[in-house]
């Protein structure tokens, strides 16, 4: 009996042993999962060699959605470049715009203003939980938690609506930019997230009681995808699926930024490395994520949310109000009337944007998923020379034929879940 491939979800359900079997042992069946699949969380391909029901081997294949964004950077100005990056990692897009923005102010030697890094954090914080929601409810629907999903994506629909009154978009935000953020928060913003986060662990709580003693969820994940801490370590994992090994890294506590070493959180920790002990962990990241978005808005001060300095901040982002607050479309129309050179400056910046100083900078900072790292080099003009992203769902799923590899093929279902990818940040 020689090897067969069989296509899950392609367009030809079988067919003799291609290029992609070579090397493969008989009497095994090479299967693709993916990458048109629901539980792939993306277009992912796994080609998976079975004996039986037992997965002998997997190999993750990506690239179905290369989109060019890195390299797309090199022909947009710096502020441009936002509006790339922030497409990368579709669920977590504050947080590629903060790790873009913060490389960009390392090369300019400047710091954001205090207030528009307190927003930063807010908005990053809830963004985490708007993330994980989502991996809560795909992860519950592919494993039959049905109710869990409807529930998940409830609750991220308030948070989008959050981002939409605070930014113009539920996502793809661009709001933060080199220098602070592009606007102000509306005056109604920070009384809204207060009220969400008084409610939110109540909810938090419904997840738990609905899932944490089921016994078809403790079936389904409890000793699933095992990836020890030595193995995440040697395989460069980071995020949930290290912490939920027994490894506390977290870099808001390890290299803080934006200001997280004045906020008072704890770094959720499991030491059962498998898919049940990252839910455990990412519950109790949203319950921390309350907690720090909490001090942010008692942190709010008055005050400027881009850095004051002409040559990066467009004119009417510097025109404040007595409160601290800008009035863009005021300044334009006087700028418009009165002052020419004001004028022309605000009309150079937007088109041609600002020149960075030659150099090269590592800026990494923690995402849903683990480090999510920016190598940005310049060459003294007004683009990035080199944009590369260390994205860590592209890392992350290095680890994850380790995860499944003398499993069940079910199982590979709950591991990849426990993974949670973004397609669009591994390929970008």
């Amino acid at each position: 009996m020689s090897t067969r491939e069989v296509f899950v979800g392609g367009d030809d359900w079988e067919q003799i042993a291609s290029p992609d079997t070579a090397g493969s042992r008989p009497d095994t069946l090479i299967v693709n999962m993916g990458p048109q699949h629901p539980s792939t969380h993306g277009v992912l391909r796994l080609v998976l060699e079975l004996d039986g029901e037992t997965v002998l081997s997997c190999r993750p294949v990506i690239g179905y959605l290369h989109t060019g964004i890195e390299k797309n950077t090199e022909v947009r100005s710096w502020t441009q470049g936002v509006t790339f990056v922030t497409r990368m990692d579709y669920l977590a897009p504050f947080y590629n715009e903060l790790a873009y923005c913060l490389s960009v102010e390392k090369l300019l030697g400047v710091v954001a203003p205090e207030r528009a890094q307190t927003i930063r954090v807010l908005l990053c914080e809830l963004n985490r939980i708007s993330s994980h929601l989502v991996w809560l409810a795909t992860g519950g629907m592919e494993l039959g938690a049905l109710s869990m999903m409807l529930y998940g994506f409830r609750e991220r629909e308030s948070i989008l609506d959050l981002f939409e009154s605070i930014t113009g978009l539920r996502m793809n935000h661009a709001f933060i930019r080199p220098g602070g953020l592009i606007q102000d928060l509306p005056a109604e913003a920070p009384e809204r997230v207060k009220a969400f986060l008084d409610d939110f662990p109540r909810k938090i709580d419904e997840y738990e009681d609905l899932l944490s003693e089921n016994p078809i969820w403790l079936q389904r994940n409890k000793g699933i995808g095992i990836l020890r801490a030595s193995d995440a370590i040697a395989l460069g994992v980071t995020g949930p699926l290290l912490r939920a090994a027994g490894v506390g890294h977290d870099l808001r506590k390890r290299q803080p930024y934006s200001g997280y070493e004045h906020y008072d959180f704890e770094v959720p920790v499991m030491d059962t490395a498998d898919s049940f002990g990252r839910y455990v962990v990412r519950l109790r990241e949203m319950r921390e994520s309350v907690r720090i978005a909490h001090q942010a808005l008692d942190r709010l001060r008055p005050g400027p949310v881009m850095v004051d300095d002409p040559k990066i901040a467009w004119p009417a982002q510097l025109k404040l109000g007595p409160d601290g607050m800008g009035n863009a479309p005021e300044y334009i129309r006087k700028i418009m009337g009165e002052s020419m050179e004001a004028l022309i400056h605000h009309f150079k910046l937007v088109t041609d944007g600002f020149k960075v100083p030659a150099g090269e900078v590592y800026v990494p900072i923690e995402s849903p998923r683990g480090e999510l790292g920016y190598h940005v080099v310049s060459a003294g003009g007004n683009k990035p020379w080199r944009v590369h992203v260390r994205d860590p769902s592209f890392v992350n799923l290095q680890a994850l034929p380790k995860m499944v590899e003398g499993g069940l093929l079910a199982d590979v279902i709950s591991a990849l879940a426990s993974v949670d990818p973004v397609l669009g940040g591994v390929d970008r």
